[in-house]
């Protein structure tokens, strides 16, 4: 039986925000400040509020507009870059404090720490060893952050998310009691850890909208429902969860992939948007290249501007169905309550239209040819993409990856050729690494709707 155990859970409150705050001498708990990139229109996502603009009753991870008339705020272009430094140099905080061996990486802002064995060594009760750190932190960079404290991975995540938000000092503990008596009623379940409007909506064909309902459940109605993921419910709505950092630290994945997605800046036809995904086809088999990888599988999936899905949902759904949209827009009723996947709020049951086609396919060979995965996608996207709606996402996907020592061969292959343009992808890898990677560029990028040279001085879609 696992010896019992002590974990943080630290968030950096409204991380990109902060950071631009911190960096102008400013408190961003009286200033209204929102990292969006204003250049992209009034409909550009806000990456980061401030918390004197959520006391205002603005919701985190709104779009410009929705942003109220009458209330004055910045906005600031984001700099992915600077945001990635910082997160590295409150890491080198904790760094000073706790083992590497004791810390997971959970996003650019959250980190889990097991706490267990530096308790007795500050001589701190959890609560005094995550005020400290995040004492350092806030006296070190201005960056505030919130903590949860449990026995295990999970009830440390939860008392970050709902009870830290409630605390003077902003840190929420959770053991067996308290956790029966403050989250097992807490509703929306969407509110808890791993608990999405998807899975949100299943459990409620069943009847059940909180933890609670969960630990009173039939085992069998839950594992029909949603099989061996079933067994992460139950042990968390008893507040259980065996995995520790040791074993997340351990664990190597039997798969691997490469995705590559992008919102495009405006609305694309089906030719702009093939040329945008040529150019990802391009990005991807370098980084294939670069890492000594191949592939035997692919997948893509192209999105639909959403108001021209509403238009083919009212009156053209037929024809969009035999352009391969593959299934009949369906509308949502409208939100009544929002999902927050710990990175912002989103509405749950907003309209949202099906309105994506695409598909995947297992490869007759392993490689990393560009020649042949072009063609291989090109295919795809041809087979599979409406010609009469615009586009404005796109994403691809090479996966099965192995290293390039096992890429194989057909009788119609060249095996010297396919070595030939290896060879090209590797020069143009080296010349970007020493030069940038806008130092060799194919023709097509210098059309006005291409986008690989802005995307290429971006780090996460976003302006480095």
């Amino acid at each position: 039986m696992k010896s019992e155990r002590t974990y943080l859970c630290i968030d950096l409150k409204t991380f990109y925000a902060s950071v631009e705050c911190a960096d102008r001498g400013l408190d961003p708990f009286t200033t209204n400040l929102v990292v969006a990139d204003e250049s992209r229109g009034r409909t550009t996502i806000c990456l980061a509020i401030t918390p004197a603009l959520k006391k205002l009753g603005v919701r985190n991870r709104c779009r410009l507009f929705e942003i109220p008339e009458g209330i004055p705020y910045t906005a600031v272009v984001p700099r992915m870059k600077r945001y990635m430094e910082a997160s590295s140099d409150i890491y080198a905080i904790y760094l000073q404090f706790v083992s590497p061996e004791d810390i997971h990486i959970y996003s650019i802002d959250e980190c889990f720490i097991d706490a267990t064995p530096y308790l007795a060594l500050y001589g701190k009760t959890a609560h005094e060893f995550a005020d400290m750190l995040m004492g350092e932190v806030l006296q070190r960079t201005g960056i505030r952050a919130t903590a949860g404290i449990g026995a295990n991975l999970f009830l440390a995540k939860v008392a970050l998310d709902i009870t830290a938000k409630h605390e003077r000092g902003g840190i929420g503990m959770l053991d067996e009691r308290s956790f029966k008596q403050d989250i097992w009623f807490h509703r929306p379940i969407t509110d808890i850890w791993g608990i999405g409007p998807g899975i949100a909506r299943r459990l409620e064909r069943h009847g059940i909208r909180d933890l609670a309902s969960v630990a009173a459940a039939d085992p069998d109605v839950l594992y029909r429902e949603f099989g061996k993921n079933a067994e992460y419910l139950i042990d968390h709505a008893w507040g259980q969860e065996p995995c520790t950092i040791a074993e997340i630290q351990a664990y190597r994945p039997e798969g691997r992939s490469i995705v590559n997605g992008q919102v495009l800046p405006g609305t694309y036809s089906f030719s702009e948007a093939r040329m945008v995904l040529a150019e990802m086809i391009d990005a991807s088999v370098l980084d294939l290249v670069e890492q000594g990888l191949s592939c035997n599988h692919i997948a893509l999936s192209v999105g639909y501007a959403r108001e021209a899905s509403a238009e083919n949902r009212s009156g053209n759904t037929s024809a969009a169905l035999s352009q391969g949209a593959g299934r009949a827009y369906e509308a949502q009723p409208e939100a009544t309550n929002f999902f927050d996947g710990g990175h912002g709020k989103r509405a749950v049951g907003r309209s949202v239209y099906h309105d994506r086609t695409g598909a995947s396919r297992t490869l007759g060979r392993r490689t990393n040819s560009r020649r042949y995965l072009m063609d291989r996608f090109l295919e795809l996207y041809d087979e599979t993409t409406r010609r009469d709606t615009p586009i404005k996402r796109l994403s691809i996907c090479f996966a099965g990856l192995d290293t390039e020592e096992f890429a194989t061969y057909t009788l119609f292959d060249s095996p010297e050729a396919d070595e030939a343009e290896r060879n090209l992808q590797q020069a143009v890898v080296n010349v970007r690494a020493k030069f940038g990677k806008n130092a060799v560029l194919k023709a097509t990028s210098l059309y006005e709707k291409a986008t690989a040279r802005e995307r290429n001085n971006q780090i996460g879609g976003h302006r480095a």
